[in-house]
């Protein structure tokens, strides 16, 4: 099939679009390569694919590696959005495209309506132009709040965000529904759970963490580590998403064809238990200082996952002793770091 598959150049993107193209997929990612953290990593994902830094211009379609296309294009940019639409009459559309990050969005929420909520409605209006066989768009954990009710269900209330990054993905799911519903376009929400491994984000605890604990410098565990995440490797991330490609949901006299889905490992573990699995995979120590809870942050994030199960027999379990000592490896060869 055709597939776009928006943050080609993101750490969940890249993974994606390999596991796409082993599975013959023809994928054309689409990224603005935005600032927000390092460009190099993004560039080097791009280069992973088989496109240079040398070779990009803004909304030129590039080739890669076989049965990959790259466009720098930005959601923001409806016109030649629809153009790429038009022209392409994808099979699939895969949208990985956010501004990401809880704490940046207290401070920097505009950035967080442009990307995730005006680019995500421009996306919509090329679908309901287009309709794709199947609109499969990354939510977040982060729209369950400060839940009590654990493990986190779909079923749950949502209505509580405590970062406007967490809002911006609670109104994607919103008007995704909305659409389905009116425009008979088939949707998968994806509520992804601490995603972490190989080519990750920079701004995530575990790869600040890697750094400062191989550089001897100081980490700060927020409420002095007793926060709870369900960490869940990218492998399961790209299995769930390959997996739910098929299995489009189906509209009936009283629903739209619409439906949300955790991805999680369904194991809860406590930061500083983490960080001491880290130390393992490292070889060192860490210097640990301890901050109080910062605003926008949640104790704990706990995926019930037996929608996954159910709908494609297969569930997220890469442990984290497994997924951290492959994160930390790739790290070390990454920046030539020899112990």
């Amino acid at each position: 099939m055709k597939i776009l598959l928006t943050g080609a150049a993101g750490f969940i993107g890249m993974h994606t679009a390999q596991r796409l193209l082993k599975e013959g997929h023809e994928v054309i990612g689409l990224d603005n390569i935005n600032s927000y953290y390092d460009t190099n990593l993004k560039y080097g994902r791009l280069n992973e694919l088989g496109i240079p830094k040398s070779a990009i211009l803004y909304n030129k379609i590039l080739t890669g590696h076989t049965g990959f296309k790259f466009i720098e294009l930005d959601l923001n940019d409806a016109g030649n959005l629809m153009a790429l639409f038009a022209k392409q009459q994808f099979d699939i559309v895969i949208n990985l495209a956010a501004q990401a990050g809880v704490r940046y969005s207290i401070t920097n929420p505009k950035d967080y309506i442009e990307s995730n909520i005006v680019g995500f409605f421009n996306l919509l209006e090329c679908c309901r132009t287009f309709v794709p066989k199947h609109l499969i768009y990354a939510s977040s954990s982060s729209v369950y709040g400060n839940s009590t009710e654990v493990p986190f269900r779909t079923t749950n209330n949502t209505d509580s965000p405590v970062s406007l990054y967490a809002a911006t993905k609670k109104t994607n799911e919103l008007m995704a529904y909305t659409y389905s519903h009116l425009y008979s376009i088939p949707c998968t929400g994806l509520r992804f759970f601490t995603v972490y491994g190989p080519w990750g984000r920079p701004d995530m605890a575990y790869f600040s963490f890697t750094k400062n604990i191989i550089e001897q410098q100081p980490i700060s565990l927020y409420n002095n580590g007793n926060l709870k995440r369900d960490f869940t490797y990218i492998d399961d991330i790209v299995e769930s998403i390959v997996r739910l490609i098929p299995k489009t949901p189906v509209a009936t006299s009283n629903e739209a064809a619409y439906r949300l889905i955790n991805i999680g490992n369904q194991n809860p573990v406590e930061v500083s238990t983490f960080v001491s699995v880290l130390e393992t995979c490292i070889g060192k120590k860490a210097t640990i200082e301890s901050t109080p809870m910062q605003p926008g942050d949640v104790y704990t994030t706990y995926a019930d996952t037996s929608e996954i199960e159910s709908i494609t027999g297969f569930t997220p379990n890469t442990s984290i002793e497994k997924g951290l000592q492959r994160f930390v490896n790739w790290f070390k060869s990454h920046y030539s770091i020899k112990n």
